[in-house]
């Protein structure tokens, strides 16, 4: 008797730049699939602080082979669905030690180095080919899943952008300048969308959705109309 075919997977991508709003709608939006949250930025964020202390993190831009080869094998993998989603490196829990506003400036330079977004891209392929996940990050739709069923790209413009951080850092009880994250998120927006390699951009046949002025819910239900059949 022939085995059942394998059910296949369903992809969703929803890129865009720093303190978009990325993070909380593609947990919503999965929770609502059914189906895994894939964090890229929290693999690159695990990297990051996994290197810190390497000779190799010290130069501009880091040495890729020397990093790779200090921060050691790495193996993820993703738990449970939407909200309830876990990342584990190494069979280790990804905690709150990855979202400093530090971590992020980090995530950026490793972001530019070859060495470590090839490897992160087959990693992040590689979750992808067994489970469906709805991916965020800033080149899932460009670079890790071009063949995605449906890509989103979300964006909205600095100052909101800082805005927003703000608040959350400042509801999370954390201290929060809102000059100082403005400059943070222009910084890494620059990165972002200067890098030789996997620039930040939409891909070709994104849906484009300008948050600027929109509540959370409104992104989300403008998501949802976009994914319906």
């Amino acid at each position: 008797m022939p085995e059942p075919a394998a059910t296949p997977v369903f992809i969703v991508t929803i890129d865009g730049p720093a303190g978009v709003g990325k993070s909380t709608l593609a947990r919503r939006v999965a929770g609502a699939l059914g189906i895994a949250y894939l964090d890229t930025g929290a693999m690159f964020r695990t990297i990051a602080l996994k290197s810190l202390g390497a000779p190799a993190f010290e130069n501009d831009p880091p040495d890729g082979r020397a990093l790779l080869r200090y921060i050691g094998p790495l193996e993820f993998a993703l738990t449970g669905a939407g909200h309830s989603t876990e990342i584990w490196c190494n069979g280790r829990k990804i905690g709150k030690e990855i979202r400093t506003e530090q971590a992020g400036m980090l995530a950026a330079r490793v972001a530019a180095v070859p060495e470590v977004r090839e490897l992160l891209k087959r990693l992040q392929q590689e979750l992808g080919t067994s489970a469906s996940l709805v991916a965020e990050g800033r080149d899932t739709g460009t670079v890790i899943f071009p063949g995605a069923a449906h890509k989103i790209f979300l964006d909205a413009t600095v100052e909101v952008r800082a805005e927003r951080r703000m608040k959350q850092l400042r509801a999370a009880g954390e201290p929060a300048d809102l000059a100082e994250i403005t400059a943070l998120i222009r910084e890494r927006d620059d990165k972002d969308r200067n890098r030789a390699i996997a620039p930040l951009k939409p891909a070709p046949d994104a849906v484009i959705i300008d948050t600027s002025n929109l509540t959370l819910e409104e992104v989300f239900q403008a998501i949802m109309h976009v994914l319906a059949p």
